[in-house]
C-alpha cells in the first residue's frame, strides 16, 4: 500500500509522540525490527558461568530490573542500581518488596555500596567506571559487561543526521580492555561483534531514533522528513532498512 507524503508524516509523527519507554521495553516495535539475534555470545549464558548460588551480586544500570529478575538469583544476595528516573520508580515498586537491595545511582564513579561488597557485578548496555568496579568487588570477584560500541547504528544516523559526531568514540573493545587492565583487572574474555539491525517500516525507526536520543541528537520527523522519505523509498523497493549494531563483551577478574 502506497501512502501520500502527508499521510506518512501523520503516521510518523504519531510514532514520535509515542516514543517513551519504561524499563528497557521495546515491545511497541516488536515484529517491526530485528537486532541482536545472532551475536556470537549469549549474555545470560556467559553470566551463568560465574553466578554461584551463594554469590552477592550487583546489577548496575538495571533498567526496570527485568533481566535481573530473569536470573532468579536469591533476592537476599541481589542488589541493583538505576539512575533514569522513570526506571528508578519502577525498580522501587518492583524490586524493594522482594528484598532486593535497590539504590538510586546515576554516577558510576560513586556507587552507594561499601567496598568489597560483591562477588559478581553485571552490567548490560550501562555505564561503568573500572576503578569503582574494582573497589566494590571482593578479591577474585568478576565483572561481566555487554556494551554497545561506539560504532553502533552509525550508518542509520548518517541516513537522517549526516555528520553527527560519534557520542562515544573510545567505546571499543581494545580501548576498554586497556582501561580495565590499567585498573588492575585480569581479562578473562573479550569479544567484539558487528551485526545487522533491520527495520521493516519507517514508523518503527522513528520510534527507535527518539528513544535512542543520544545516538540521534536533535532527530525529529519535521527536521528529517525528506531523508525519511528516501528511507521510505528503500522500504518500498527492498522491504527493509538495514543498519549495523556494534557490541562488545568483557569478562574481567579482580
Amino acid at each position: 500500500m502506497r501512502y501520500q507524503e502527508n499521510e506518512l508524516k501523520d503516521i510518523w509523527k504519531t510514532e514520535e509522540e509515542m516514543a517513551h519507554i519504561k524499563g528497557w521495553d521495546f515491545s511497541h516495535i516488536h515484529g517491526r525490527y530485528e537486532e541482536e539475534n545472532d551475536l556470537p555470545w549469549n549474555y545470560k549464558d556467559v553470566l551463568r558461568q560465574y553466578l554461584r548460588e551463594d554469590a552477592d551480586i550487583l546489577d548496575y544500570d538495571t533498567g526496570g530490573g527485568e533481566f535481573l529478575l530473569s536470573l532468579n538469583h536469591p533476592f537476599h544476595r541481589t542488589a541493583a542500581t538505576e539512575g533514569y528516573q522513570p526506571n528508578v520508580e519502577l525498580c522501587r515498586e518492583k524490586l524493594l518488596p522482594l528484598g532486593i537491595q535497590f539504590r538510586e545511582c546515576s554516577d558510576p564513579s560513586a556507587i552507594p555500596f561499601e567496598k568489597e561488597s560483591f562477588d559478581l557485578i553485571i552490567n548490560r548496555h550501562g555505564d561503568y567506571d573500572a576503578s569503582e568496579i574494582y573497589r566494590l568487588l571482593r578479591k577474585g570477584g568478576i565483572f561481566v559487561t555487554e556494551q554497545v560500541g561506539g560504532d553502533n547504528d552509525r550508518d542509520l544516523v548518517e541516513m537522517v543526521l549526516p555528520g553527527t559526531p560519534v557520542p562515544f568514540p573510545l567505546h571499543h573493545l581494545e580501548e576498554q580492555s586497556r582501561v580495565f587492565e590499567k585498573a588492575g583487572f585480569e581479562i578473562l574474555r573479550a569479544e567484539e561483534a558487528y551485526r545487522p539491525i533491520i527495520f521493516n517500516d519507517i514508523g518503527a525507526f522513528v520510534w527507535f531514533a527518539h528513544v535512542i536520543e543520544w545516538e540521534f541528537p536533535g532527530f525529529s520527523v519535521d527536521k528529517c522528513f525528506q531523508r525519511l522519505l528516501k528511507m521510505q523509498e528503500s522500504i518500498e523497493r527492498e522491504g527493509k532498512i538495514e543498519g549495523t549494531i556494534h557490541r562488545f563483551l568483557l569478562v574481567v577478574r579482580k
